[in-house]
């Protein structure tokens, strides 16, 4: 079993329907292969709640995520974003994203460019 961690840039273009969000399409829709962290949570979230979601749109986009397996941030796990951070020069954001996926063995799919060529990343830059 391939397991994934969707970074919330990708969540947000699938969410929006863009042709982007398009890439990830066929990876969501295997939701008991998919990690999600509670920060992904967070950032989806909050950047929908921006898009004018009612409550029902914006309880779909949140229980659709929740199909996964959602992991709390652990003691443990902010020891090794920090260590992640530190190893490959992220953000804590995005440490703790994607030490979600070193943890589990996962790809960790993403648009952002601070993960290009990392172990395990699958990146495609946004066109402008």
């Amino acid at each position: 079993m391939s397991l994934h961690v969707i970074d919330s840039s990708c969540w947000i273009e699938f969410f929006k329907g863009s042709t982007l969000g398009g890439w990830v399409r066929e990876t969501i829709k295997n939701e008991e292969n998919i990690i999600v962290p509670t920060l992904s949570l967070y950032e989806v979230h909050r950047v929908l709640s921006k898009q004018n979601l009612n409550d029902a749109q914006m309880q779909q986009v949140m229980g659709l995520m929740q199909r996964g397996q959602v992991i709390e941030l652990t003691a443990a796990r902010a020891l090794a974003a920090s260590n992640a951070a530190s190893q490959y020069k992220l953000a804590m954001a995005d440490a703790v994203m994607y030490s979600a996926a070193l943890e589990f063995g996962a790809t960790f799919w993403t648009f952002d460019v601070d993960y290009k060529g990392l172990p395990r990343v699958k990146y495609k830059a946004k066109s402008l």
